[in-house]
């Protein structure tokens, strides 16, 4: 009935998606450190390849190819550390919206609408995806192609393939890289992206270029790297196929009435308009929501301190694209304010970032006091944000299931 995924992205991995694998790795992915990698891991990974050539053969990748790049194929340390790091604090949303919806992306945003404005309305007629919210997408994953990465993918995703923790997803992914060199006959140094293995102007992993990418201006080639026409085109046709809904917006900013019980908060309070009408949850500018049969579910990823949101279906599609509601919110209200719409009405607070240690008080603390949230582990996520709410109920306090400053102070955790 309560909160769900919010808090399971509050730790600062916040970029971990379902269909491109990281949204964040390109902007935190630089240049491969060289380091001295110790015999046996070199000497596994070099198994490895072998093991790596006989699965492409499988797969119909030609002889040539494995010749010339499979058996070539390198480690690339600097991989596996990305891939292990653990971020000590999280990453608040106040930290993460404000550095994702600036006014430099707003206005290159709007900038881009009116660059693209025929190919988007093109696109809106085929897909049903407006294109504001194709150039949010785009100004998120690379800044509007400003930075697509600079690793080697097809290196890389040996790195993680060769890597027992997720093997075989990234053997499927190298895989499809390779049958997309195969199809276009991309030279090895143009296949570059994040440590991961995204690619693009819109970071698309392998198998989702594979499966997604549209030439879009006609040359015969799907190239997500150089051609902005065909990365437009194929984010609307991978929308479209995540279930965008061309009747609906993202979802919108709300304000909550002053004795809002926080009963319904979340991804698994999903109600009809009419019952959150009921509710008294308004527009930014006092009036009633409209009442059409359509489903939300309200999001606080602030807390109750900070704005509010309403997240309609598609608010839905696009944590397909990325499992994030940060993200999420990020990218619905980008594209609103490249349409010309407002900035939030209520500001995102300043709110101090939490250690792993810290939650793990936190935790540790709610279990002792008979709010069972499971196992201590640093990770906020919904069982820890139900036993908070619990407590805070007990205690008085508004019981919105954020780790907030007077809830830490309330259980004697000093930030």
């Amino acid at each position: 009935m309560v909160l769900q995924s919010r808090f399971s992205v509050f730790i600062a991995a916040m970029c971990v998606s379902s269909t491109l694998l990281s949204a964040c790795a390109v902007s935190a992915s630089p240049e491969p450190v060289v380091n001295v990698v110790p015999e046996p891991v070199v000497a596994d990974f070099a198994s490895c390849v072998v093991n790596l050539q006989q699965k492409a053969k499988l797969a119909g990748i030609s002889q040539e190819i494995i010749n010339t790049t499979v058996a070539n194929l390198k480690f690339v340390p600097r991989v596996i550390e990305l891939d292990n790091q653990q971020p000590e604090f999280t990453t608040t949303f106040g930290d993460y919206f404000d550095k994702r919806v600036t006014t430099w992306r707003v206005d290159q945003g709007k900038k881009m609408l009116a660059k693209h404005h025929k190919l988007l309305a093109n696109l809106t007629t085929e897909y049903g995806v407006p294109g504001q919210y194709i150039v949010a997408f785009w100004g998120l994953e690379t800044n509007y192609g400003s930075y697509k990465g600079s690793m080697p993918v097809l290196d890389s995703l040996a790195t993680l393939a060769c890597d027992p923790r997720r093997s075989d997803y990234f053997t499927g992914e190298l895989i499809q890289a390779l049958k997309l060199k195969q199809q276009y006959q991309f030279a090895d140094n143009k296949m570059v992206g994040s440590w991961a293995g995204a690619m693009g102007h819109t970071q698309f992993m392998p198998t989702n270029y594979r499966k997604y990418a549209v030439d879009g201006d006609g040359d015969g080639v799907a190239d997500l790297w150089n051609s902005e026409a065909d990365a437009l085109t194929s984010a609307a046709n991978f929308l479209q196929h995540l279930g965008w809904k061309a009747d609906q917006r993202w979802g919108r900013e709300v304000l909550l009435p002053q004795d809002y019980s926080f009963e319904y908060l979340g991804s698994q309070s999903v109600l009809p308009l009419s019952k959150w009408h009921a509710l008294n949850i308004k527009q930014t500018n006092g009036q009633p929501i409209a009442t059409p049969e359509m489903q939300a579910a309200l999001y606080l990823p602030a807390g109750h301190t900070g704005p509010a949101f309403l997240g309609y279906d598609n608010f839905n599609v696009i944590m397909r694209w990325n499992r994030s509601e940060f993200y999420a919110i990020s990218v619905g209200h980008l594209a609103d304010r490249i349409k010309g719409g407002a900035q939030l009405s209520r500001a995102v607070p300043k709110q101090p970032r939490l250690s792993r240690e810290m939650v793990k008080q936190l935790q540790q603390k709610l279990n002792d006091l008979g709010f069972d949230v499971g196992k201590p582990d640093g990770i906020f996520g919904r069982n820890s944000a139900l036993g908070l709410q619990g407590y805070q109920k007990t205690q008085g306090l508004i019981a919105d299931g954020f780790p907030d400053v007077d809830t830490f102070k309330a259980l004697g955790i000093q930030l």
